[in-house]
């Protein structure tokens, strides 16, 4: 039977410590690496993060150059058709009639169109100010009303203001949840040609506040409600094909809805009709300045 000496004892753990240290060398090697590794990921990220806030820098100001280029000549058009329709330089036939009056509400919604653009590219760039202040209910669905009773001609179809009962005064950006109200209740009148348009109010909780419109009419059908607020979606039906825009309202909405402090959504069924709801804080709760979402 073998014996160990006394040096054999030591060797063991002097073995022991160099096998340690060499694996501590390797992995202060291997973290070294890592670093450097992160700092390169970190340093390309910062490259990217710079390069995507040129890319949308330069965006929003082409949206806004572009936008402010097409309203001087649409304006034009505006105005001479209203001329024409109104006969100031002589009377038209029933069939001209109808074909300037389809060129007046295509640039309108053209004109609509171009105010969307120029509201995107005035988020995405950080530039919308939330101007908060305490405002009625009543106030609010008031002068929505007068917006839409000039525009409301079809006989097929009514605009409905419920009134708000129960409603506190709402402390917030009224001309932004205008802006959200009427491109739902435009859309609303858009796809409902017979039946009801209805506008309500109500407290969710006691300190959140919901707004919807419901309509009667096409529907949209549930594959595409979860993208229905995307920038640029169009819906693939018969109807919408006929009646398309550009998709971008109901994006704007989403984000104002955002700079608010809110949400938005939609409930639907293909064929019955549509609910678009927006939900804000009964009290604005951010600063009131730029944001950026």
């Amino acid at each position: 039977m073998s014996q160990v000496g006394p040096d054999d004892a030591l060797a063991a753990p002097e073995a022991s410590l160099q096998e340690r240290d060499a694996l501590i060398v390797a992995l202060r090697a291997e973290l070294d690496e890592t670093n450097r590794g992160v700092l390169a990921l970190y340093t390309e990220l910062d490259d990217k993060a710079a390069q995507l806030k040129e890319a949308l820098d330069l965006k929003g100001r082409f949206l806004s150059y572009m936008s402010h280029e097409f309203r001087t000549p649409l304006s034009a058009v505006l105005s001479l058709s209203g001329i024409l329709l109104q006969g100031l330089d002589g009377p038209l036939s029933e069939e001209q009639r109808r074909q300037v009056g389809f060129i007046r509400s295509s640039v309108q919604e053209l004109s609509e169109m171009v105010d969307d653009l120029l509201d995107l590219a005035r988020v995405d760039a950080g530039r919308v100010t939330v101007s908060a202040e305490w405002f009625e209910m009543v106030d609010l669905f008031s002068a929505l009303r007068g917006m839409f009773k000039p525009i409301l001609v079809s006989t097929d179809v009514s605009l409905t203001f419920e009134e708000p009962h129960d409603v506190p005064r709402i402390y917030s950006d009224d001309r932004r949840l205008s802006q959200i109200l009427r491109n739902f209740i435009s859309n609303a009148l858009k796809f409902t040609r017979r039946g009801e348009v209805r506008v309500s109010a109500r407290l969710l909780t006691a300190h959140e506040i919901e707004f919807a419109v419901t309509d009667t009419g096409v529907g949209i059908a549930k594959e595409h409600l979860p993208t229905l607020f995307s920038d640029f979606v169009q819906l693939d039906t018969r109807l919408q094909r006929r009646l398309r825009g550009s998709g971008l309202g109901l994006s704007l909405s989403r984000k104002l809805a955002g700079i608010l402090g809110g949400r938005v959504g939609a409930d639907s069924e293909l064929g019955v009709g549509s609910r678009f709801w927006v939900v804000i804080p009964v009290t604005y709760q951010g600063t009131i300045k730029a944001s950026k979402l």
